[in-house]
């Protein structure tokens, strides 16, 4: 089996300690690390509809999301490392909606971010979509990120753009849905600006929304 192919079953089985090796693994054997996270995400990805499908529960779910938080911890260096030092490119508060305890796609989002310029304002899990309003008026963000990895808290995405409005403030905000269940059809019937189907993605999209700002 390849190296990044164990790497992935590793995680998924939420054996930690093997995970973070493989990890070491990939790297020395030259592995990019942007293609380590391509095939991670994608990896916890399947996890999600796995327990959306009920053929996991939720502790499976966590020591999934645990190792690969550990393998994240391993690569950071690295991801910083590849990263070209960059002004401040915008101002993002980001977190998982009410009820949903999910973070895992969430911080790696956050770790890419990061390292591409964007202030990012971590929430953490199980947030009411009335604080996200409040933290991005407080910190004069330019993106709202909100992620909900099971179908019973989608409601809480479109509560935001609920609350934004009722403000009077949505347009001062791009806001951004991503998480497992999330779809296009989705963000559109919610009337938020892009949806983030991956980290990678999620980065790429919002690179663009500032630089389009910034014209």
């Amino acid at each position: 089996m390849a190296t990044l192919e164990k790497l992935v079953e590793v995680v998924q089985e939420g054996e930690e300690r093997e995970a973070v090796a493989t990890a070491g693994k990939a790297l020395q054997e030259g592995i990019p690390v942007d293609g380590i996270i391509e095939a991670l995400t994608a990896g916890m990805r399947e996890i999600g509809d796995r327990f959306a499908r009920m053929e996991i529960f939720l502790p499976e779910m966590m020591l999934a999301a645990q190792a690969m938080q550990a393998v994240m911890r391993e690569l950071e260096p690295e991801i910083r490392k590849s990263a070209t030092p960059t002004e401040k490119k915008g101002t993002v508060v980001i977190g998982t909606v009410e009820g949903d305890m999910h973070e895992i796609g969430k911080d790696i989002v956050i770790t890419l971010l990061q390292v591409q310029g964007f202030d990012v304002h971590d929430l953490g899990a199980d947030v009411n979509a009335l604080d996200f309003v409040r933290k991005a008026e407080e910190v004069h963000a330019d993106i709202i990120g909100a992620s909900a990895l099971m179908s019973t808290t989608m409601p809480g995405q479109r509560e935001i753009i609920e609350f934004l409005k009722e403000k009077g403030v949505r347009e001062k905000y791009h806001v951004i849905l991503g998480g497992a269940p999330v779809t296009r059809e989705w963000v559109k019937e919610c009337g938020a600006d892009s949806w983030g189907e991956n980290a990678g993605v999620a980065v790429e999209i919002l690179e663009r929304v500032m630089a389009e700002r910034r014209m």
